[in-house]
């Protein structure tokens, strides 16, 4: 993934470029960490998911390698509904500018071109392998 520019207003997203990229064109979604808050943005032929994305209680990022693709450093977003098929969304690390380190409390923030749709608590932990399907403490 190229560089993306995401200009920070603390937890907010004052501006980025990334929704005219060739990437978000292509439906690959992107995160960008700051001020405890992990934006997940939302490209445009992607909107659809957000309805899904708000059924969540929390939100649980697991990192690790992923098998599939050359063990490569690797992020699940399951969102936690609670149901027998949460919305999962995988990505690799370099669809991301920054990671949470793990430490303290963090929020997910859903964002489209129109701006931020979405605010739910975040979970983060390292686990041995991608997918990993589990629930929180599962």
């Amino acid at each position: 993934m190229g560089l993306f520019e995401v200009v920070n207003d603390g937890k907010n997203i004052e501006s980025t470029n990334y929704f005219d990229s060739e990437h978000a064109k292509q439906g690959y979604f992107y995160l960008s960490t700051n001020s405890g808050c992990v934006r997940l943005l939302v490209p445009d032929n992607q909107l659809q998911a957000i309805k899904d994305f708000k059924a969540a209680k929390y939100v649980i990022l697991s990192r690790g390698p992923w098998p599939e693709q050359e063990g490569k450093d690797a992020l699940e977003l399951l969102f936690e509904d609670f149901s027998a098929n949460p919305y999962v969304i995988y990505m690799v690390e370099q669809q991301c500018d920054m990671l949470p380190d793990g430490k303290g409390d963090w929020i997910l923030a859903v964002w489209s071109r129109e701006g931020k749709k979405f605010v739910c608590p975040l979970k983060y932990r390292h686990v041995n392998s991608i997918p990993y399907l589990r629930g929180w403490g599962g």
